[in-house]
């Protein structure tokens, strides 16, 4: 990997990597320890940042789309290249075994590929002549964007924004969380260093986002924001936005239902919710919050949940057999107990785990918590309200399919829900009746460059991936064209 002489030189800014006037630290979860520095940006670099893209947006318009789609192909072979580099820094900011950091890094690669392919279809119409003339469908970069991602899926989230705003030919500034700025530094620097023009790819690594994106929220020529965040801070966005109307993708929480029937196989359905509740200790918004499980199968199948996570190991990522690393902070392990203990003050029964977790080694000092099952949840319990974003799973019985998917829709959230079952027809049933952006059958991680990923309701707006993704970086204009 190209590697800078100062490390703490993470604003790329109109083509060139800054170190700033400050900086700020980046901590291991696991360890409590300091693994870096950056620069941390403000209001000055924000606007220094949108001038540049501001002048970029009509060189990178017109750079045909051939050309933007090889860069973004070399982009994904250099991040291949980089795979175990790119995810042992992953695991050591973010704290997630070093699998599943794999597997991120290696999707990145794939997002880009499928984005680059995006751009070349990115196609408008001739419309069928009127009395007057023809008619056409034309398709338009949105211009300078935007795009503000997590901690939870660092890398990611930054190549699927990031890869579809260069495919449709809009210049983008990422500031990514300031829990995981490194990553997405590394990654930044291997598509910039593909051949951008400058000003077309910038980053501005902060500890101050609301004073950073506040100076670009302020700027007309700022025409689009892609968001994945907490639906609070989402919201905010769309406040902050006062009279400048602006394109806005909202990728926002989740409380994603489960529903297990009762002709489920148990084995197969129970190894399913564990994949898609405790990948990345559960903070994840597609993360089973809530799962319904038909009365009649419920001590079976939570027996065998019980057998799946006993296989599951607390630890460093970077530990063999480490499948559950840390909380990224103490509030987030605060939040879990909190959960916890207020299902158990109301009845519910801890089935396994339910505690703080206190790995071997004496150097991880992080914010671990025990994979936990609670059974004899109800509506009145915080948990059934709130996403948890930890490795907590409350089962829910419940008496038949109606009262199921009745109960999975309660929800002022529609990100990701899951079904698991053997009838076809009530399977489809069901996924007609879910309220969900991403619905997997049988499926526990339905996530995939060629499907839109995206949410209704409070849990966002537009998509991203998919045939779908591109439309949120593309503005449409009519043409009427008299002969």
């Amino acid at each position: 990997m190209n590697r800078l002489e100062d490390p703490s030189a993470t604003l790329l800014i109109d083509g060139e990597w800054l170190a700033g006037d400050s900086t700020f630290e980046v901590v291991n979860p696991a360890t409590l320890e300091v693994i870096g520095r950056v620069a941390d940006a403000g209001p000055g670099q924000a606007r220094t940042a949108l001038d540049a893209a501001a002048r970029a947006a009509g060189t990178w318009r017109s750079v045909d789309a051939e050309t933007r789609s090889g860069r973004l192909r070399a982009a994904a072979d250099a991040i291949r290249a980089e795979v175990e580099s790119l995810a042992t820094l992953l695991t050591a900011e973010n704290g997630k075994p070093l699998a599943e950091a794999r597997g991120e890094v290696l999707s990145c690669a794939r997002m880009l590929e499928w984005a680059a392919e995006e751009g070349r279809r990115a196609n408008g119409r001739v419309t069928p002549p009127g009395p007057n003339g023809p008619g056409l469908v034309v398709r338009a970069p949105v211009g300078p964007v935007l795009a503000i991602t997590p901690w939870n899926f660092p890398a990611t989230m930054v190549v699927r924004k990031v890869g579809l705003a260069l495919a449709a030919g809009s210049p983008v500034i990422v500031k990514p969380a300031e829990q995981t700025p490194m990553i997405a530094a590394a990654i930044i620097r291997l598509i910039n260093y593909t051949g951008l023009p400058a000003g077309v790819l910038q980053l501005l690594t902060t500890s101050r986002p609301a004073e950073v994106a506040g100076a670009l929220l302020a700027d007309a020529r700022l025409r689009k924001v892609s968001f994945t965040g907490s639906t609070e801070v989402g919201l905010g966005l769309v406040r902050a936005t006062g009279s400048q109307l602006r394109r806005m993708s909202l990728e926002l929480g989740g409380h994603a239902p489960a529903v297990v029937f009762a002709d489920a196989d148990l084995e197969t359905a129970a190894a399913g919710v564990v994949q898609a509740k405790f990948t990345n200790a559960g903070q994840s918004c597609v993360a089973i919050n809530r799962l319904y499980v038909h009365r009649g199968v419920h001590d079976e199948f939570v027996a065998q949940l019980v057998r799946k996570v006993a296989g599951l190991k607390v630890g460093h990522g970077t530990e063999p057999g480490v499948t559950i690393g840390p909380l990224i902070d103490s509030d987030a392990l605060a939040k879990v107990e909190k959960h916890v203990e207020d299902a158990i003050s109301r009845g519910a029964s801890v089935v396994t785990g339910g505690r703080r977790a206190t790995p071997d080694r004496p150097d991880l000092k992080g914010a671990f918590f025990q994979p936990t099952i609670l059974t004899g949840v109800d509506d009145s319990m915080l948990i059934s309200a709130e996403e948890t974003f930890g490795p907590v799973l409350p089962v829910f019985a419940v008496d038949d399919d109606e009262e199921a998917l009745a109960r999975a829709n309660a929800t002022e959230y529609g990100l990701a829900a899951y079904v698991f079952g053997t009838d076809f027809t009530r399977l489809w049933q069901a996924l007609d009746r879910l309220n969900f952006g991403v619905i997997g059958v049988n499926e526990p991680m339905p996530l995939r460059p060629e499907l839109p990923f995206g949410g209704m309701k409070n849990s966002g707006q537009e998509r991203e991936g998919g045939s779908e993704g591109i439309e949120a970086y593309l503005e449409t204009k009519a043409v009427a064209i008299r002969l």
